[in-house]
């Protein structure tokens, strides 16, 4: 391993975490992961691996069989794994959302029926936001969730699941009639449940099948159907109806440190082969790396890893301080998201002609960052966000 990504004032258990997990994804995964990206193949093995070194319960509390570790030890467990294939992160990152608004606003008994499973990966958990017509404007949401009885009954069509095959538990945001003029007061995040697979996996739920995409491959993204699916209303997250905007805004939150810690992987995997490369490669009696362009673009893609390392870490250690982070993680997202385009660009010029052969892993994560960009909200979202951010926080008095 070179000098990037290193982190300062760690704890030994998160040092020994770490290194468990880098050799992990040494052993494991970079072996097998650009043909099994190839064959849209699901990691089975990969999977059944992290649920023996206890990555499904990584932040899930001791009392409920996790291993209680925080939110920044999380995400630089992401960016090793996405380091190895961007796809494995996916497995866990929705999953790891639908624990956190579990821990944050779930009630005891929630609390107690779910965690415990979620932390062995027995339960595997999807996050369901989106839809069909609506992405970053979630005031649009159209599925509805209607009283019946002493329950609720859920109609409308969701899109963009991750693991949306492979979960059994499905938070999702439906509209419900609070009474409320604020359209994000008549949110409620429910907690489905649902058998694994595809069809009709639960009365009333139909997941139809995966969705080709151009990379993200092994990890299933899928739609969701609800046609009269009913669910109790100790289904509701929190016991509360109208708090499902904002349970999902703050597991968005920190599904953005995740996604700036899975650019950050792929980046610095980027940048790796690059510099491997360039030393190999040789054009006019000389290794690349000795041009001085190359060595210049090497230089850069090392300082936008670096960067993009520095600000995603800074973000996770601000929530697990209890602090509000929205500016923070979305600079960090945004930034590291652009940062990982351009550094996987970059090497992929350095390969020349080679990186556009499916023999070289180059052409994988050159796919793979493009999702990127639109993970967990655009940049132009993130924008958004901060810029609002800092006008109330720069606001001019008198």
């Amino acid at each position: 391993m070179g000098r990037l990504c290193e982190t300062e004032g760690l704890t030994e258990d998160q040092t020994e975490i770490i290194k468990a997990v880098r050799t992990y994804v040494e052993e494991k995964i970079l072996p097998v992961a650009t043909e099994l990206e190839h064959a849209d193949e699901y990691p089975q093995e990969i999977v059944d691996g992290l649920k023996e070194l206890g990555i499904f319960g990584l932040t899930i509390p001791e009392e409920y069989d996790g291993l209680g570790e925080s939110l920044l030890t999380y995400a630089l467990c992401v960016e090793e794994i996405a380091r190895g294939w961007m796809s494995v992160s996916g497995v866990i990152n929705t999953h790891f959302i639908v624990a956190y608004m579990l821990m944050k606003h779930g009630t005891e008994e929630q609390k107690k029926k779910y965690l415990p499973r979620m932390a062995t990966g027995d339960v595997r958990g999807a996050f369901s936001m989106s839809e069909p017509g609506l992405g970053s404007d979630v005031a649009a949401v159209k599925t509805k969730a209607t009283q019946d009885g002493d329950g609720y009954r859920i109609d409308g069509q969701k899109m963009w699941l991750t693991n949306g095959g492979t979960s059994n538990l499905v938070a999702v945001l439906a509209k419900t009639d609070e009474g409320s003029d604020s359209v994000y007061k008549n949110m409620t995040t429910f907690l489905v449940e649902k058998e694994p697979g595809f069809g009709e996996t639960a009365p009333g739920l139909t997941i139809p099948g995966k969705l080709d995409k151009m990379g993200y491959k092994g990890v299933e993204t899928t739609e969701a159907v609800f046609e009269g699916h009913r669910v109790s209303a100790d289904q509701v997250l929190g016991g509360a109806t109208g708090q499902g905007f904002y349970q999902m805004m703050d597991g968005v939150e920190v599904g953005r440190v995740n996604v700036a810690a899975r650019a950050v992987g792929i980046a610095n995997r980027a940048f790796e082969l690059a510099i491997a490369y360039a030393q190999q490669r040789e054009t006019f009696g000389k290794p690349i790396a000795q041009h001085q362009a190359i060595l210049f673009r090497l230089a850069e893609m090392a300082t936008k890893v670096e960067t993009a390392h520095a600000m995603m870490v800074k973000a996770a250690r601000l929530k697990d301080r209890g602090e509000r982070n929205d500016v923070e993680a979305g600079m960090a997202k945004m930034l590291a998201a652009e940062y990982c385009n351009e550094v996987v660009q970059d090497s992929f010029r350095i390969h020349g002609g080679y990186g556009y052969s499916k023999e070289y892993e180059i052409e994988r994560l050159y796919r793979e960052a493009a999702f990127m960009l639109i993970g967990e909200g655009t940049s132009d979202i993130q924008k958004m966000i901060i810029g609002r951010a800092l006008l109330k926080d720069y606001q001019l008095k008198g």
